[in-house]
């Protein structure tokens, strides 16, 4: 018998050599540390069906990772080396096309070992293999013979995907099972802990499958040709055709054409091709991919229609997201692209690689709106992963602009209609160390126009593929299930009726709720780089120039502030100190060094002067509420800590709706006074024998601390100081909020000419129109029936409270502009 194994085992050493000169394999989940498994336990690896081919793989994995072997104590020992068993097998005769699942011998051996030793652990580690990764395609026989897909392949049909995709194999690991808390329920009854174990089991493997897989894909013209037949969108063409006097065909076919247009035609030619051009591409223009908590992503998808809301930093977003999400085998999704990116060569590839396509408005034409509401009710009922942007187009100052209603109100309404499909909101953060477009935006930031995309302008972004943009950070953020969300607004949401006109009233108030979560998860997720770091502290110097050595020690301690009071689990902060972090920015020509006998000094010069603001605004938001507290004692020695929480209290709504700040209005008392207590503990504030807090003495190394630090957040003060001190001029009720936006745009771009700031964003018109917004929701300001902005004595108590954190010289300027008395 012994010698029988031993040749058994060398037969499947020899078919396992001979299997690995083909087959190349994608491995996710197989260190043992991630998979936490514990060594002093027996291990046992289950596969869902009986294969010799997946025997032989995961054979090889086991070796190549060093995971656990086998235990001489288990009824389930497949050789020397592990031990593993085949959920199930086949029955039936061998000449059936078609034999039933059944559970292996060695499944059932394994729980009754688990019930006749309930004193001996066994931890059973799921594996999923999968011979290409393809999505089905209703009526092509072609995809489903020839790739891995949710039915289960006979052997001919096993040989030709492995022959076909054995080069794209993708094998996931997953954490191990407890034998014991699974059958101890079941100490009498070995068939019910058998089914019970099962049934843990195929759910599992079905999650894991419907993830890496996707849901089963329509063929895109039955898709296409669907959406025309849509109840909504049949009376959409009725409408269309009595007010625009057209014959309903004409209007069928436009609709028709509409859905054409908008249509992603997901291809995994496209994607495999695209994952080696990626590739390719980040390892010639990054110096790595850093992903973080990729976790999140892959349990959403196991049970949830996914959508995946990313900030939008770059064209490169696109690309980067899905190649992330294949690489760590998950489905890429179906991604909301502008119409402007459906040029010639790249949209019918950006089509194929899951692109949809929209069109910028819809306002004027609803066959349009309600072919495009349909399409996305049709992604989520069914349960594909959907990537939106919901910034609407990309940011040119770094900082997470204001979202847009239209996609997350449309998912919303959609879920509503259907919510047998949980949807789940994965937040993405991209964080470039250089981004691609910087100098396009720095040319849009000056007042240059937009350029629109075409494909000169991909031929002039090829062109930088020689240049180096550091490395790339793809950050995800805790998920929002959206049924959570419209439990909170609307808890009696369930018990509505609701059709693809119908908009409840409550709906306004869900979307916005929303948006908040979705941009303050973003920013939570943020990845601190040393480009925005040295860009932070560099541009809170009063000359933008700085000694080395001051500079290095700088960032060391306001990293030092970020680790104090973390932000939120899901920041990442930078490996090495300031000394690493000053030679990378120079390294990557972003910072100019001049040579001096007494010290080097460190500079931000020409346009990078500038083009640094973008790297610090994407970070600005985790010193806001720190350096909010400092800039409190720029004209004052002292203040104690009821002012101070109420000061900051104050400001605080402004800055949360414009930075998209985490923290409550309810708990930000609480987080303001345990601000306090790190900057006291860190020696930039001391508290006194009476309870005041006091800055440092003026020339200390404290005290240059904590001015830099206070100009991190100053400018935002000063902006909101503009937008009063103008309201204040023409008086309650003299002037609406548009002429308001262009008065302080023309105000701040004089103050940002007098004394030299290379903010653009500090005049930036949008700013101003959503601190403008954030007056009326706190109820400042008011509107009257005539639209001019009214407002009450609580103004100039604002007003009077924001003179704190201006300099004289502003101050001056601003009083001087707006004819207000000191």
């Amino acid at each position: 018998m012994r010698v029988f194994q031993g040749v058994y085992s060398l037969i499947l050493t020899f078919l396992r050599k001979i299997l690995f000169l083909w087959v190349r394999t994608d491995v996710s989940g197989n260190d043992p540390e991630t998979l936490g498994i514990d060594p002093d336990k027996p291990v046992c690896y289950v596969l869902q069906y009986a294969s010799l081919s997946s025997r032989l793989v995961l054979e090889q994995e086991v070796l190549n990772a060093g995971l656990p072997g086998a235990a001489s104590s288990l009824p389930v020992k497949n050789g020397p080396n592990h031990s593993f068993f085949f959920l199930y097998g086949r029955s039936g005769g061998r000449l059936r096309r078609r034999r039933t699942p059944a559970q292996t011998s060695e499944f059932r051996a394994l729980v009754h070992h688990g019930l006749e030793h309930p004193d001996q652990e066994v931890q059973i580690v799921p594996v999923s293999l999968f011979w290409g990764r393809s999505p089905d395609k209703e009526k092509s026989l072609v995809k489903l013979v020839l790739s891995d897909s949710w039915s289960v392949a006979g052997r001919l049909q096993k040989l030709l995907i492995i022959l076909l995709h054995g080069r794209s194999t993708y094998v996931q690991f997953n954490a191990p099972l407890s034998l014991q808390q699974v059958v101890s329920e079941y100490r009498h009854s070995q068939e019910r802990a058998n089914r019970k174990l099962a049934r843990i089991l195929r759910t599992h493997f079905r999650r894991v499958r419907q993830a890496v897989l996707g849901p089963d894909l329509s063929h895109r013209r039955t898709l296409v040709g669907g959406l025309i037949r849509t109840p909504a969108v049949k009376e959409a063409i009725r409408e269309t055709a009595v007010e625009q006097d057209m014959k309903p065909e004409k209007v069928r076919i436009k609709a028709y054409k509409y859905a054409d247009e908008i249509a992603a035609s997901m291809s995994i030619v496209t994607i495999r091709f695209l994952e080696v051009v990626l590739a390719w591409l980040w390892n010639r223009i990054y110096k790595g991919i850093a992903v973080n908590n990729i976790r999140v992503a892959k349990e959403a998808a196991q049970d949830n229609a996914v959508v995946y809301v990313p900030c939008h930093r770059s064209h490169i977003d696109y690309l980067l997201l899905s190649y992330v999400l294949y690489k760590n085998g998950l489905m890429p999704p179906h991604i909301a692209a502008g119409i402007n990116l459906n040029m010639p060569i790249v949209g019918p590839i950006l089509r194929r690689g899951g692109a949809f396509f929209m069109r910028r408005s819809f306002k004027d034409n609803p066959l349009y709106a309600t072919v495009f509401n349909e399409y996305m009710h049709v992604m989520f009922s069914r349960g594909y992963s959907v990537e939106y942007f919901v910034e609407g187009g990309r940011s040119r100052t770094g900082r997470m602009l204001q979202p847009r209603p239209g996609m997350l109100s449309m998912t919303v309404r959609s879920f509503l209609r259907d919510h047998r499909k949980p949807i789940v909101f994965v937040p993405v953060y991209f964080g470039y160390e250089k981004v691609m477009e910087g100098r396009s935006y720095l040319g849009e930031l000056r007042g240059k126009k937009k350029e629109k995309e075409n494909i000169f302008t991909l031929a002039k972004t090829v062109r930088k593929l020689s240049n180096s943009f550091g490395q790339v950070a793809v950050n995800f953020g805790d998920p929002i299930p959206l049924a959570k969300v419209l439990d909170e607004v609307h808890p009696d949401w369930r018990q509505e009726a609701y059709d693809a006109e119908y908009r409840p009233h409550w709906l306004n108030d869900a979307v916005s709720e929303l948006s908040d979560r979705v941009a303050s998860h973003i920013n939570a997720s943020v990845a601190v780089n040393p480009i925005g770091l040295t860009a932070t502290a560099l541009l809170g110097a009063e000359r933008l120039a700085m000694d080395e050595v001051q500079l290095t020690r700088l960032m060391d301690q306001y990293a030092d502030l970020l680790r104090a009071y973390p932000y939120a689990d899901t920041v990442t902060l930078p490996e090495g100190n300031g000394q690493d972090w000053v030679a990378y920015c120079e390294n990557m020509g972003l910072i100019t060094r001049k040579p001096q006998k007494l010290g080097d000094i460190i500079a931000l010069e020409g346009s990078n002067a500038i083009l640094m603001t973008y790297y610090r605004n994407n970070i600005q938001h985790l010193f806001a509420l720190p350096s909010l507290i400092a800039s409190l004692f720029e004209n004052k020695q002292s203040l104690n800590r009821d002012k101070i929480e109420f000061l900051a209290g104050v400001a605080y709504p402004y800055l949360k709706s414009e930075l998209f700040l985490r923290y409550h209005t309810d708990e930000i008392a609480d987080v303001i006074n345990r601000w306090v207590d790190v900057l006291v503990d860190k020696g930039l504030l001391f508290e006194e024998a009476n309870g005041q807090i006091s800055r440092p003495e003026e020339g200390t190394d404290a005290m240059l601390r904590l001015r830099v630090l206070s100009r991190f957040i100053i400018q935002t003060l000063e902006r909101y100081h503009i937008a009063i001190g103008v309201l204040r001029r023409y008086g309650s009720g003299k002037v609406t909020a548009e002429e308001l936006e262009d008065q302080c745009t023309l105000l701040a771009e004089r103050m940002s000419i007098l004394f030299g700031l290379n903010a653009p964003e500090f005049f930036d018109k949008t700013l101003f129109r959503n601190f403008i917004s954030s007056l009326q929701s706190n109820d400042v300001v008011t509107k009257n029936e005539n639209g001019l902005l009214c407002y009450s004595d609580a103004l100039d108590e604002v007003a009077e409270d924001a003179r704190l954190v201006l300099s004289v010289e502003k101050r001056q300027a601003i009083q001087q502009v707006t004819m207000l008395g000191a």
